[in-house]
């Protein structure tokens, strides 16, 4: 048995605090809930006594965790489990710290009276406006379990997107970063050594030996200057993509580069369609819908162009018409099924069907991208390759001539 410090509260709203002898925590709970109060939190004191806490930093909230609660959460309200009950369960189980407590702090204020999507509002970096108004569709309509399941399903779609694009970038961003630092390691060790050699042997040395022999010097007598300066530049550059400005730059940049611009458009529609489907699927109206998914997406361009199809969709104007001037970004299939959606009545679950078909797409360019981009790649290494090859044996040819 260990003693327990409590923090309980009545149904009448009375504050209990103090201290019991229980074996763990659910005996707490057990024991003032036969005295007609709810455990709001409780402490082990024999654990605070015995030495400090060791916690490792949380730096958010995975996809994979938020999908791990939407799922148990949906089965255990559709197993008959109370909303409190169940988000107890929840953070119990938790293993994220920043996401076992938001849990605790919204099974608190659902315990007090508030409603499950208002204490969820509270904690943005851990819930989207997109799920917050999702499960405010639910509690409003009666359909949380349905709601959930949906959420639960699009969580997944989204990961599954993530992870792949992510999959696909990791080969040229290894074979990138190790050309960069093989590239730096010649320069600053194997360059002055045969430039040293040559200096000594007198050797008349062609324009390109000289520029490789230029580069690996300053390399190696500025090595700190330059990691210093290239920290510098990248966080610079991270700083700026931050900005107004420096963001529509770089998604500009983005849907302008040959390879990779037909993905971002391609996720970008998956995002729109996809979030557009499950909220009005759950009830929310068109302009809200567009107002929450506008926030979801990444790109400025795509995000400007749902907040002003918002505001004309409020007017009046047929949703598929406002896209149309906007078809730079969203392809013109997609506009075109989405006033069939609007003709037919069936916007939902056209939008739906589009989803699928523009994830499919970014599979298939996700899984062919190393495949398309390795040619340049090689190309480039190849030239970099032969570039310093010829510099360094070039004098050596010279040398064994004038030997001869």
């Amino acid at each position: 048995m260990s003693k327990y410090s409590y923090v309980a509260k009545s149904l009448e709203g009375v504050q209990k605090i103090g201290e019991v002898e229980a074996s763990d925590s659910r005996e707490v709970a057990k024991i003032l809930h036969q005295e007609g109060f709810v455990l709001l939190e409780a402490k082990c004191e024999d654990k605070v006594k015995r030495g400090f806490k060791i916690s490792l930093p949380s730096f958010g909230v995975s996809v994979k965790e938020k999908i791990f609660f939407t799922k148990n959460l949906q089965v255990m309200i559709a197993s008959g489990l109370s909303l409190p009950r169940s988000i107890s369960i929840l953070s119990a189980q938790a293993k994220n710290k920043k996401l076992k407590e938001a849990l605790e702090a919204i099974k608190t204020e659902i315990t007090q009276g508030k409603n499950f999507s208002e204490s969820m509002q509270k904690y943005p970096g851990i819930f989207s406006d997109f799920y917050c108004s999702m499960v405010k569709v639910g509690e409003e309509t009666g359909t949380l379990e349905k709601v959930l399941d949906i959420l639960d399903k699009q969580l997944e779609k989204d990961y599954d997107l993530q992870c792949k694009v992510k999959g696909a970038l990791i080969y040229p961003a290894v074979i990138f970063v190790l050309m960069i630092g093989i590239g730096v390691l010649m320069l600053v060790y194997v360059v002055p050594t045969l430039s040293a050699t040559f200096i000594e042997l007198k050797v008349e040395l062609p324009m390109t030996t000289r520029i490789v022999m230029g580069m690996g010097n300053f390399f190696k007598s500025n090595i700190l200057l330059i990691v210093l300066l290239t920290a510098l530049f990248i966080a610079g550059m991270a700083k700026f993509i931050r900005t107004n400005v420096g963001k529509r730059s770089y998604d500009n940049l983005m849907l302008l580069m040959p390879i990779i611009s037909p993905i971002v458009k391609n996720i970008n529609s998956a995002y729109t369609v996809r979030n557009l489907s499950s909220l009005i699927a759950s009830g929310v109206s068109l302009p809200r819908a567009l107002e929450i998914t506008a926030n979801t997406l990444g790109n400025y361009q795509y995000k400007t162009a749902l907040i002003e199809a918002e505001e004309k969709v409020k007017k009046g104007e047929k949703f598929s018409e406002t896209l149309k001037q906007y078809d730079s970004i969203y392809p013109a299939t997609l506009i075109q099924m989405i006033a069939v959606g609007e003709e037919t009545g069936e916007t939902s679950v056209i939008l739906s069907k589009l989803a699928d078909f523009y994830e499919n797409e970014v599979s298939e360019a996700t899984k062919n991208l190393a495949s398309v981009i390795e040619p340049f790649l090689m190309i480039i290494i190849g030239a970099v390759v032969g570039f310093f090859a010829v510099s360094m044996i070039q004098p050596m040819y010279s040398m064994m001539d004038s030997i001869n």
